[in-house]
């Protein structure tokens, strides 16, 4: 379980986190929804080991990022611009940063995972450069297959994508679910927030206000409370 227990984070004079407490199972997609400044990168951060609360725990399997190590190799990142080598090929970039994770794979393997993460087979012997932002993200949800991640952090990952794009997306965060991967996602994508996440969380001014079920929610309701939540902080303001 992936796990943010009443996590604070202050810098300065800014409250970024204020006891921030949720959870991820293992196939769940939970999707962070909020402004910018809200909170949702320095979430992710955490879980990453870049950042270390001024309070509170971000625990994997119960153990403590900030103070064990192992934990950062159960997690996999994904940012909304994929940093990857345009001078390698696909396979290339993803034997790269495989070893770089000290995981080595045959050609055939590579070309598994690769497959896996949806990206068409023509495109895997093709520079880096030529390739779209959606492909690019294929290559990076294949490193995290490669690594074995349990869990992966997302950050605006539909950002940029167009319509087929964002679909061929959602088809691969539904098929990590499946296979038991956990994914945290912070994004502004209500529609795509339903449509892949199972749970929903709408943070302001570091802090999660609403929960829910995307099962119990539909598009439209969900854009109608953000607003309300949006217009209410600017109310407050």
């Amino acid at each position: 379980m992936l796990q943010a227990k009443k996590l604070s984070m202050r810098y300065e004079d800014t409250q970024a986190l204020k006891d921030l407490s949720f959870s991820v199972a293992p196939g769940e997609v939970f999707c962070l929804l909020g402004q910018n400044g809200a909170g949702k990168t320095t979430t992710i951060n955490i879980f990453l080991g870049l950042l270390k609360p001024t309070s509170g725990e971000a625990l994997i399997n119960n153990k403590a990022i900030a103070k064990n190590n192992s934990t950062r190799s159960m997690i996999a990142y994904i940012p909304e611009i994929v940093q990857l080598y345009g001078n390698l090929s696909g396979q290339e970039n993803l034997d790269f940063f495989s070893r770089l994770a000290k995981c080595v794979y045959t050609k055939e393997e590579l070309i598994n995972f690769l497959t896996q993460a949806n990206l068409q087979e023509e495109a895997h012997q093709k520079k880096l450069s030529t390739y779209s932002k959606g492909m690019r993200q294929k290559v990076g949800i294949a490193i995290a297959l490669a690594k074995n991640a349990s869990y992966i952090l997302m950050d605006e990952p539909t950002s940029g994508l167009d319509p087929k794009a964002s679909v061929e997306f959602a088809k691969t965060c539904k098929e990590l679910s499946e296979n038991g991967v956990g994914i945290l996602m912070a994004t502004h994508d209500i529609f795509n927030a339903v449509n892949i996440g199972s749970k929903i969380g709408i943070m302001k001014e570091g802090t999660l206000v609403h929960t829910t079920e995307t099962s119990k929610i539909s598009a439209q309701e969900l854009q109608n409370l953000y607003i309300k939540t949006i217009e209410l902080t600017q109310t407050l303001h």
